[in-house]
């Protein structure tokens, strides 16, 4: 009996000491790892593998990646003339264009969130009454003379404005423009925008908007906010809108059709158009198939500035167009 109670004395020291060992290893390692004790301390040669087991047992956390935060894009394009154009850019802007502009009234006759504007059209955004321009040529050239019977053709021609087109992010707004011969229409990107930069003007009808806002000036203009986009738009609808123009010229319309064809597409960063998709036709099928050609035909587009591909956060824009007939 006295064997057996040496035997199990001897056994407790024993668990108790492994115990106490354990604890004192385990205990003394996590200790160093949360005070960074292991961090600074130099092991000796043989000790390396020791430390290789203690990296292993670091806990690798991933690195923390900075979100950039996300630029809030205006869906709608809204064509800024010069004479609304502003220096500062509007706080809250729910349209874009290549320059700012700061909502307005001629008269306001009560203070709201948006302007007044006394147009017609409830289909499109648009502040002023941009009648389709006759066409001019970009360049000096030696000017046709019309014989007496073109004269009446054209002028009949240039005063018709089918209807209006808005362009977007699945959302957005232009207008059509162009009425021309051959020799005048923009064939090319370069001479849409230098177009476009000349007058940037883009037909329309004015909108009919209630409202009415404290700032005063001689003319209506909204919330706009210029982004890198903006220049790019513009002369990308001034393109398609005068393909439009010209097909329907070739066609011989004259608003016998009423109706909108929406359509959607994807614009990459290099300038061409894929995935096209026709949303809406009310117009018919002749009328949508020239809305697919303006956008088709002008095609490939100039490839992004790099601003806009910053902004953009990727190589593609979905983009919608609506064509009004009316």
């Amino acid at each position: 009996m006295r064997w057996e109670r040496a035997e199990s004395s001897r056994l407790a020291w024993a668990f108790a000491i492994s115990l106490a060992v354990h604890l004192l290893i385990f205990g003394g390692y996590y200790t160093g790892m949360t005070f960074h004790w292991w961090d600074n301390f130099r092991w000796p040669s043989w000790l390396r593998p020791v430390q290789q087991l203690v990296e292993a047992f670091k806990k690798k956390e991933p690195p923390v990646q900075v979100p950039l935060p996300a630029q809030e894009i205006p869906l709608m394009f809204v064509d800024v003339s010069p004479a609304q154009a502003t220096v500062e850019p509007p706080k809250d802007a729910h349209f874009y264009s290549s320059q700012n502009s700061q909502a307005a009234n001629p008269e306001p006759d009560k203070q709201t969130e948006v302007p007044k504007i006394d147009g017609v059209r409830t289909e499109v955004v648009k502040t002023e009454d941009v009648p389709r321009r006759t066409p001019q040529p970009l360049q000096p050239a030696a000017p046709a003379l019309p014989t007496k019977e073109e004269q009446p053709e054209e002028k009949a021609k240039s005063a018709q404005t089918p209807g209006d087109m808005t362009m977007a992010k699945p959302e957005t707004n232009p207008k059509p423009d162009d009425g021309e011969k051959a020799q005048s229409k923009p064939k090319t990107w370069k001479e849409a925008m230098a177009r476009q930069q000349q007058q940037n003007r883009l037909a329309g009808q004015k909108m009919k908007q209630e409202g009415g806002v404290k700032r005063r000036l001689d003319f209506s203009s909204l919330n706009v906010k210029a982004t890198p986009f903006g220049a790019y738009d513009a002369a990308l609808i001034e393109a398609v809108q005068s393909r439009w123009f010209t097909l329907l010229d070739q066609r011989d319309y004259a608003s016998d059709s009423r109706g909108r064809v929406v359509l959607t597409f994807r614009l990459h960063y290099d300038g061409r158009i894929t995935d096209m998709n026709t949303v809406e036709n009310s117009a018919g099928e002749v009328l949508g198939l020239i809305c697919e050609k303006a956008v088709l035909d002008p095609a490939p587009y100039p490839t992004w500035p790099n601003d806009m591909r910053l902004a953009n956060r990727g190589d593609v824009r979905d983009i919608q167009f609506t064509f009004y007939y009316y």
